[in-house]
């Protein structure tokens, strides 16, 4: 699919067909639409196709009349088996128009076209990207704040009760943060090197902007380090309380055990083909009741002043 838009002097406008300036938006397109897209502005096939790759990496690549950036993005996976993932997104600066690809419909876009971003004109090339990376190292520290919520929920019901579904979501929890520490560092290489970047033009008012978009990506892999050591060590404590109350049935058990033994014990003896004194008194079976009740008993006192129980 795929999307043109042009800021006008009141709002972003939604326009058909290329336009000097134009921002195009291009989501999961078809060969055509590559084509097309690489026939209009220019741009080889190859490096529209970059971020249809989910295992493309955050890097920027500088061609003649262009240059690529490509950056992760965090997404929320509700197709897969994780809670949050990262995709790649790329961003393709000519000198007349500014080109993103994705895989899919990304909320970080939704927010431009949408118009909740102020201050946004697509012939602002360069503030149009920092506003892009802005926004995406804001998602980054919305989802990790959202992470960090349920754990703490997560935490409260093991509390009452551990299941061991609770266990793998935290195991899940955390491999989303692997992901998230992952792209950010990424993120920041692509950062450095754009200040770098004599083919972005550094304008004054955008400088501030810059500034700020490093401080958010290092403030979100900041916050993803911590978040990852502490879902790392309540899963760990959280694995040891399993263990020790495992230990604890176990020891209960083999305690009741022990002391069921007793009667059969008894039982045994006097069930064996041997003569013991009282066998042929009318009232032995009973004896016997209360011998093995009085083992029991005994037994079960010992047990419990040894914390057996």
């Amino acid at each position: 699919m795929v999307n043109m838009y042009k800021s006008t002097t009141k709002r972003l406008k939604e326009i058909e067909k290329f336009n000097e300036g134009c921002w195009i938006n291009i989501v999961s397109p078809t060969e055509d639409e590559i084509k097309t897209i690489s026939a209009i502005c220019g741009v080889s096939i190859e490096d529209l196709k970059l971020a249809l790759d989910e295992e493309e990496k955050a890097h920027i690549e500088i061609e003649e009349d262009y240059i690529v950036i490509i950056v992760d993005v965090p997404v929320k996976d509700d197709e897969g088996v994780h809670e949050f993932i990262t995709m790649p997104l790329s961003i393709i600066i000519g000198d007349s128009f500014i080109i993103t690809i994705s895989l899919k419909k990304l909320p970080l876009i939704s927010d431009f076209t949408d118009g909740s971003v102020k201050n946004f004109f697509t012939y602002k090339k360069t503030r149009f990207i920092l506003q892009l990376l802005y926004k995406n190292a804001s998602y980054f520290l919305y989802y990790l704040r959202y992470i960090d919520r349920v754990s703490d929920k997560v935490e409260e019901q093991f509390e009452k009760g551990m299941k061991n579904k609770d266990l793998l979501y935290l195991l899940e929890l955390e491999k989303s943060l692997v992901y998230f520490t992952t792209a950010l560092r990424a993120n920041e290489i692509v950062l450095e090197k754009m200040v770098r970047l004599d083919y972005i033009k550094q304008y004054p008012e955008d400088k501030e902007l810059l500034e700020d978009v490093i401080i958010e990506n290092k403030q979100a892999m900041e916050m993803a380090n911590v978040y990852s050591s502490i879902l790392s060590e309540t899963r760990d404590a959280f694995s040891a309380v399993i263990s020790n109350n495992l230990n604890t049935v176990m020891q209960r058990l083999t305690a009741i055990t022990i002391v069921l033994a007793l009667p059969t014990m008894i039982f045994s003896l006097f069930g064996m083909n041997v003569y013991i004194p009282g066998m042929e008194h009318p009232l032995a079976y009973f004896g016997i009741l209360i011998i093995s009740a009085i083992c029991v008993i005994i037994g079960s006192i010992v047990m419990i002043k040894k914390n057996m129980f």
